[in-house]
């Protein structure tokens, strides 16, 4: 991947391309993991391509552009988060999208939506993008101890949640069989 960084930084705009092609599935669980409409991922995503191929010049180290990128991509989500606020203070679950997952991926999906966002993005940095603990904490800009101890609750929160006798799916609660 560094070898496309560099290319990239050289106004390759393929291999910008190329790299944006190889990390859309991340960036997609990253923002998915803060927001719950495909509307705001989508910008989100798009406002991040944006600066990444604007800004790309200024990263030093290409080795660290993964890293660079979701940090990037937190901020648009928080962003998103920000102007959603302020439009509508209304605090609801959405319904469950894609009906047609299988059972096992929606009820992780609700899972992790009835977590507190502190640990949803935790969970899916540390176990879906592979992100270690230091590499969190660069992101979210936190001390590496509390990317642990958050990292170990969220842990907790999560078995808790997956071994109660009830389920949320799309704001209903269900009984677990």
């Amino acid at each position: 991947m560094r070898y496309l960084v560099v290319k990239a930084q050289k106004k390759n705009e393929a291999a910008f391309v190329q790299l944006m092609e190889m990390n859309k599935q991340g960036m997609y669980k990253v923002a998915k993991s803060y927001l719950h409409h495909e509307e705001d991922v989508a910008d989100a995503m798009q406002n991040t391509i944006l600066i990444c191929y604007e800004k790309l010049a200024t990263l030093r180290e290409p080795q660290y552009f993964k890293t660079w990128m979701i940090r990037i991509l937190i901020n648009e989500c928080k962003d998103i988060l920000r102007k959603n606020r302020e439009l509508c203070l209304m605090d609801e679950l959405p319904e469950a999208e894609g009906r047609d997952m299988e059972q096992e991926n929606l009820e992780f999906m609700e899972l992790l939506k009835s977590m507190d966002e502190k640990y949803r993005t935790l969970l899916i940095l540390y176990y879906v993008e592979g992100f270690n603990t230091r590499e969190i904490a660069e992101l979210l800009e936190l001390n590496e101890h509390t990317v642990k101890t958050r990292l170990v609750r969220a842990r907790r929160s999560f078995a808790k949640e997956y071994q109660g006798e009830n389920i949320i799916v799309g704001g209903r609660t269900y009984e677990r069989i």
